[in-house]
């Protein structure tokens, strides 16, 4: 190409940063651009909530128009701004790389309490204008208020050094790509399978004339279309809903290690209703968006009744999904647990550089016992469960499985690479399985102690729910010593052990991508009846 393209551009910060970028990478395949900055109506328009404004590309029209009247060659957009179909004329031409699309939580130092989830304290004040991000933060912790927040990001993070709020939440992508300093708040990193994030979060779409075919094949150099693969399917879900980017929607879709897909969805009514989510995976991404739409129907019959195997508080996230779908629940352990021990060995865990928990049971019974743990020793877990149990003990978890796959075996091998060297204690329930030991190097070196057992209770009653819930392997043995699974009882299983002894009786189940409540409110949302 022997022409100097014109890239349009927003005038923030982080939007130059992004054009720069293509600019740079263009440069780089031998082709001269300059920029040139276009105000849009969202950069005009700073008192209104985000969803009052009309129509939909209130960040992207004066963009387009540019493009339509040929005074620009090319239009850098945050692919989530964008709606989900092209004015008559224009395209998308390439799409960049994915940035990570998991979201930030920042918070005052004033205003953090390590005992509560996401490190907030309670009744704390958040800035989004996102109902996104509201109706998903409301699930997890719903004591929380918000306000509304507008401006590029330096006004934002400036607006929480004022204490306009107690903390704001900003998209990772952003942020990382413009390096800014946060040194003086708390950051709490939220995986994008924790809060689902927009369509495309994390990633640049390049837009040209359709007419354009010579730019189209030259930006085909820089197009990376495993990521256009996985936010088509994103996009598509954005679109069978007919929402912008002001509706309370997330979609997140990536390719798994083994060349499959997986996509989670979250949905609400509105800012302040508990979002259904859904996770599915797939062999390809063809048609995985109207699977993902036939799961939302209004007309689809869920499950009526849900038996699991511990204690439930109605005021848990599960219970409160439960709750809004009217799902009877009959919650009942049918284990005893008893301690196996009575003190810990100071000189035993002085020794340890790492403690890993591998259920809320072993973090209960290890605190218990008062321990004196070193300010060098760190702590991990197996997923987002045990990490909220840790919270309870004022500490916060150095490695958290939750991201990393369904099967403890994944987990115990990038926690293996963590640790190579190193010396472990792993406090855990009597005959347990040993995934996480075996899992480990023969330079690390294991402290292996059981400090609790379970029993089986002996009479267990026959629940005639809809779905079965089990929680461990010990719990699978008693409830099946004396009943068996109705025709039409569905199983989910918690944790990949537990899994395992449904399987060894014939079994078919289901298995939450995360071991914990939101795992299970998707994994019963998913069940058909």
């Amino acid at each position: 190409m022997n022409r100097k393209l014109i890239i349009g551009t927003r005038g923030s910060q982080l939007a130059l940063w992004q054009a720069n970028y293509v600019k740079e990478r263009l440069a780089a395949i031998g082709v001269d651009s300059e920029l040139k900055i276009i105000k849009t109506q969202g950069d005009i328009v700073q008192h209104l909530r985000l969803d009052k404004l009309e129509g939909k590309g209130f960040f992207t029209k004066e963009l387009e128009e540019e493009l339509l009247q040929n005074q620009i060659d090319l239009a850098v957009h945050s692919h989530k701004d964008l709606p989900t179909t092209n004015p008559p004329g224009l395209i998308i031409a390439a799409v960049s790389e994915r940035e990570d699309p998991s979201e930030l939580l920042i918070i005052h130092k004033d205003c953090v309490d390590i005992k509560k989830r996401l490190s907030l304290k309670h009744n704390a004040t958040v800035g989004t204008s996102s109902n996104r991000r509201k109706a998903q933060l409301l699930s997890l912790r719903p004591d929380l208020e918000f306000t509304d927040l507008r401006g590029n990001l330096q006004t934002r993070i400036q607006k929480l050094r004022d204490e306009q709020y107690d903390a704001i939440v900003l998209a990772k992508a952003g942020v990382s790509r413009i390096e800014m300093d946060l040194a003086d708040f708390h950051i709490e990193e939220i995986a994008p399978i924790e809060v689902i994030p927009a369509p495309a979060q994390g990633v640049l779409a390049i837009q040209i004339r359709e007419t354009d075919s010579e730019l189209f094949e030259t930006l085909r150099q820089i197009h990376d279309q495993k990521v256009a693969d996985t936010i088509a399917v994103e996009r598509k879900v954005l679109n069978l809903f007919d929402a912008g980017c002001h509706a309370p929607l997330g979609c997140y879709c990536r390719e798994t290690a083994d060349g499959k897909y997986e996509a989670w969805t979250s949905i609400a009514d509105d800012n302040e209703d508990f979002p259904d989510r859904l996770y599915v995976q797939t062999d390809t991404t063809e048609g995985l968006a109207d699977t993902i739409f036939s799961k939302f129907r209004k007309d689809r019959k869920l499950a009526s009744s849900v038996f699991i195997t511990r204690d439930l508080d109605e005021n848990s996230y599960l219970g409160r999904y439960l709750a809004k779908h009217k799902i009877h629940v009959d919650a009942r352990s049918l284990i005893r647990i008893f301690p196996t021990i009575n003190k810990l060995d100071s000189f035993i865990l002085k020794r340890a550089d790492w403690i890993f928990f591998n259920s809320k049971n072993a973090i209960d019974h290890f605190f218990k016992l008062n321990p004196l743990i070193l300010k060098k020793t760190k702590l991990a877990v197996l997923g987002r469960g045990s990490e909220d149990a840790l919270r309870k003990y004022d500490r916060i978890a150095d490695f958290s499985g939750d991201n990393l796959g369904i099967k403890t075996e994944d987990i115990a091998k990038e926690f293996a690479k963590l640790v190579d060297g190193q010396t472990v204690f792993i406090p855990r329930a009597k005959d347990s399985m040993m995934s996480i030991q075996n899992a480990l190097t023969a330079n690390t070196k294991v402290i292996d102690m059981p400090i609790y057992e379970t029993v089986l209770e002996e009479e267990v009653n026959k629940s005639n729910a809809d779905v079965l819930i089990f929680t461990s392997p010990s719990n699978v043995e008693a409830y099946f010593r004396d009943n068996l699974v109705d025709p039409g009882q569905q199983i989910i299983c918690i944790g990949y052990s537990t899994a395992k002894s449904i399987e060894a009786m014939g079994l078919r189940y289901t298995l939450p991508f995360t071991p914990d409540e939101i795992g299970l409110a998707e994994a019963i949302f998913g069940l058909e009846f």
